[in-house]
């Protein structure tokens, strides 16, 4: 009997429903976490699921409004704060605002805390001079900053940017020193011997090998900046999806904080899928080697 060799299609290997070339190769299959793939085909059937209960729950009135709202009365409050806008402001107003202050923050974090990381990796005294801080601020809860910076910075935009930057700063920090550290010294030896010099080394041999858990810790800031933005919204603030959702909690709004709750999930959800997009077409050598 003839084996079918005919080439999966794209959208098969999409769902993760059949392997990619890269897959194929592999000898090794369980145990090896290159061959897990996204999987999508069965992330859509738990959406689906998801969305058909909590349709039906509305049709039929399995729950309380007040605990559990409606889809009609989500997609209500959907349309009248996209158009008419919650206090003051749009909904895209809102998420804007939100959506700033974390690139803002990782950003800013970025620009501190590879550098420091870089130089903990590659120095003995700048290791021994900034490990203590770094250590010591890296187990702080984020939330738990919120009363000095507001204290410091009152409650405007940048009391918010600070705080996220301080968010970002050490795990960007703790990222590269790792990406540093990893570098094997056999690759550091064969630049050496074929006459690369200091900068040359930094620039061909550590940046690149680095760059794979730098990206890791920008993907990981992204998520914990994102969950800090929306807490210290909800402490002190007068616009972005936290102060939507505790103004509408105040009014016992359960639609439009079920709304507020989704958005955070899909917009977070969205971070983490175009973090994972650039790594893949950034650093595609990541794990191969």
């Amino acid at each position: 009997m003839l084996k079918n060799n005919k080439a999966p299609s794209g959208l098969a290997i999409w769902l993760g429903l059949a392997e990619n070339s890269f897959q194929k190769q592999k000898t090794v299959h369980f145990g090896d976490a290159s061959m897990v793939s996204g999987g999508r085909f069965w992330s859509i059937i738990t959406l689906f699921i998801l969305a058909v209960v909590w349709i039906l729950s509305g049709l039929y009135e399995w729950t309380d409004p007040i605990f559990w709202p409606s889809p009609q009365a989500v997609g209500g409050q959907f349309v009248t704060t996209a158009t008419e806008g919650y206090r003051y402001f749009t909904l895209w107003q809102h998420i804007g605002y939100s959506v700033f202050r974390v690139i803002a923050g990782v950003f800013f974090g970025c620009l501190i805390g590879i550098p420091l990381g870089f130089a903990m990796g590659l120095s003995t005294v700048s290791r021994g001079l900034l490990d203590p801080i770094v250590e010591f601020m890296r187990p702080i809860p984020p939330l738990a900053l919120i009363p000095l910076v507001v204290l410091w910075f009152g409650i405007g935009e940048k009391a918010k940017i600070i705080l996220l930057f301080l968010t970002a700063v050490f795990i960007m920090t703790i990222a590269a020193r790792s990406g540093v550290s990893s570098v094997k010294i056999t690759k550091v030896h064969a630049a050496y011997s074929l006459g690369a010099t200091k900068w040359q080394v930094l620039r061909h041999v550590i940046l690149p090998n680095a760059l794979p858990e730098i990206f890791t810790g920008v993907r990981t800031a992204m998520g914990v900046c994102w969950a800090t933005v929306i807490a210290a919204e909800l402490v002190a603030a007068n616009v972005g999806i936290g102060f939507m959702i505790m103004v509408a909690a105040n009014f016992l709004s359960s639609d439009l904080v079920v709304l507020g709750i989704i958005i955070i999930g899909i917009i977070g959800f969205a971070i983490e899928i175009a973090m994972r997009s650039l790594e893949a077409r950034l650093i595609p050598w990541k794990g191969r080697g």
